[in-house]
């Protein structure tokens, strides 16, 4: 079986069992990555740049290395090679637990529970839930749907066409470091520094691909396309602007504005400001939309995975 093909069949079967089953409750790979890149940082944390890049390319290394071993590795067994990228898959994606903390706050706001979804929204994102009324947490929550359909499937499945199982599992580890040391607090401003480049990097393409299924998805692909030519480049982040502003213009609603992250107010852009405010049935709308976007992503990266390796053999 050719390199091309075993991508595709292990792709599609990890993002089957990714929809099947979810993350485990415990022990999930991520999860235990995180725990080593934090051990890491226990050792070499300095205040300092050059100390943070050394973090990054200790971690994301390591991860890209062990996914290149097992991958040579295996390479002689095609059912083995299948196997592995199927469960390389399945680790990194997260579109499953995307849409699952999506719906229960979105059910706590059906219910008028505004506390409950309060309560659940750290699990989603690092707003400060306790500054959102049930509107604001619906737009907040539509936000991060937005914005993990890119970090959490699109940009992964892009990497994996590109690399393999290495490409899968460094993406994955990019994109948990800059997680974990790449905000702009006063401990990871300078230690963070790499691991957020990096991310932005390794998000470019993903977030791009993201923005034009999600025009092509949605119910208004002329007003995604506006949106995204119009506001993406005023957002702050790179990648999360053409990713939201897509979105937005897709449901016809509004996103970005005043936000509060950690204590830290920031006026953001307002992204598609011909939209409605968006109202708590949104959420759903949003989690049909991502969900459409990831089965798309997963033909888009498989065919060029399978383009990619037949000019190669």
């Amino acid at each position: 079986m050719r390199a091309g093909r075993v991508f595709a069949y292990g792709a599609a079967a990890g993002l089957l069992g990714d929809q099947l089953l979810g993350d485990p409750r415990r022990g999930h790979p991520v999860a235990v990555f995180g725990r080593a890149a934090a051990a890491v940082e226990r050792v070499l944390w300095r205040d300092h740049r050059g100390w943070g890049a050394l973090h990054t390319a200790v971690c994301a290394g390591s991860a890209v290395a062990l996914g290149a071993v097992a991958e040579s590795r295996l390479r002689p067994s095609p059912t083995a090679s299948l196997a592995l990228t199927a469960a390389a898959t399945w680790a990194v994606v997260g579109g499953t637990s995307l849409a699952r903390e999506a719906r229960t706050i979105g059910r706590a706001l059906e219910c008028g529970d505004v506390a409950a979804a309060r309560a659940r929204l750290p699990h989603l994102c690092g707003r400060d839930p306790q500054a959102l009324d049930a509107d604001g947490i619906a737009r907040a929550v539509v936000e991060s749907v937005a914005e993990n359909t890119s970090d959490a499937v699109v940009g992964a499945l892009v990497w994996g066409a590109v690399g393999g199982v290495p490409g899968l599992l460094g993406f994955r580890a990019v994109n948990t470091l800059d997680a974990m040391v790449g905000h702009k607090s006063a401990r990871y401003r300078r230690y963070g520094w790499a691991s957020a480049r990096l991310d932005d990097v390794a998000g470019w393409p993903g977030a791009r691909l993201t923005a034009v299924l999600a025009t092509v998805a949605g119910g208004d692909p002329r007003g995604a396309a506006r949106a995204w030519r119009a506001d993406a480049g005023r957002h702050p982040s790179p990648n999360a602007g053409p990713v939201e502003a897509s979105f937005a213009g897709a449901l016809g609603v509004r996103l970005g504005g005043t936000l509060s992250y950690g204590g830290r107010v920031e006026h953001r852009p307002v992204l598609n400001r011909a939209g409605r405010s968006v109202a708590v049935p949104d959420i759903e709308r949003a989690v049909r939309l991502s969900k459409r976007v990831g089965l798309l992503a997963l033909g888009v990266s498989a065919a060029a995975r399978l383009v990619l390796k037949g000019r190669t053999s």
